[in-house]
């Protein structure tokens, strides 16, 4: 069987979590490559099936850790566990600017632009408006080209689109390299196409139940190689 394209973190049983690369879609209709396209090919060559279910996604531009289910059952558990807030994500961001304070919550009401891949931020009283909590703690600040920025550890109370993504910038962090929200300090390698541009947004880790032993999970997803080499003097002795 050939090499998975991809970085496997956990394989028992029917969960399988993986290092998504950023600039990769998590699902896209057929033909085009996702995340989801080459995990079902490694299935298909592995075990000879293909079914994958996706309880939860990161955006394309977003790197991390996320979870699979190789069955219905293992998939309906996952989602459950998102679903009723069980599962404990932490991401790492990269923002510009010194976030002050260190330490605090965000509450905004954010709601999905009508036919664009964008949210916003509205007014409570918007019908489709919906509650956004953030968690964040700072890390650490550096200086970046003569420029302040700040390493963020980010829990999400919500999981609204685009949320961590809109909820920085409005705040006055945009992270770094995320130019849809307002970012103007460069993040890796430069494309025309704005959709292959990575951002400082990072799924770092991810807590949960085994959806079938019910053992506790904890995993922690490696930097990609763009963290460390744009941002060495940050994580270079942090990326284990």
């Amino acid at each position: 069987m050939l090499q998975p394209d991809f970085e496997i973190l956990y394989e028992k049983g029917a969960c399988l979590a993986v290092n998504k690369p950023a600039g990769l879609l998590t699902q896209a209709p057929h033909g085009i490559d996702s995340l989801e396209s080459r995990v079902k090919t490694y299935l298909m060559e592995k075990e000879g099936r293909s079914y994958l279910g996706v309880p939860h996604r990161l955006d394309r531009p977003v790197s991390g850790v996320i979870l699979f289910g190789k069955h219905s059952r293992a998939t309906h558990r996952l989602s459950e566990q998102f679903e009723k807030r069980q599962i404990n994500k932490t991401y790492w961001a990269v923002t510009e600017g010194a976030v002050k304070p260190e330490t605090g919550t965000w509450i905004d009401f954010i709601r999905k632009v009508p036919n664009k891949p964008l949210a916003e931020i509205v007014a409570p009283i918007n019908p489709d408006a919906r509650e956004a909590i953030l968690h964040y703690k700072v890390l650490g600040y550096f200086e970046l080209d003569g420029k302040t920025i700040t390493h963020l550890e980010i829990k999400l109370e919500t999981g609204r689109m685009h949320q961590i993504r809109l909820q920085c910038s409005v705040h006055g962090y945009s992270i770094l390299g995320d130019a849809t929200y307002g970012s103007v300090i460069p993040f890796g390698d430069y494309f025309d196409a704005e959709y292959y541009r990575e951002i400082a947004l990072h799924a770092r880790s991810i807590e949960f139940l085994d959806p079938i032993t019910c053992e506790p999970v904890n995993l922690t997803a490696p930097l990609p190689t763009l963290w460390n080499r744009t941002l060495q003097d940050i994580f270079c002795n942090i990326n284990k």
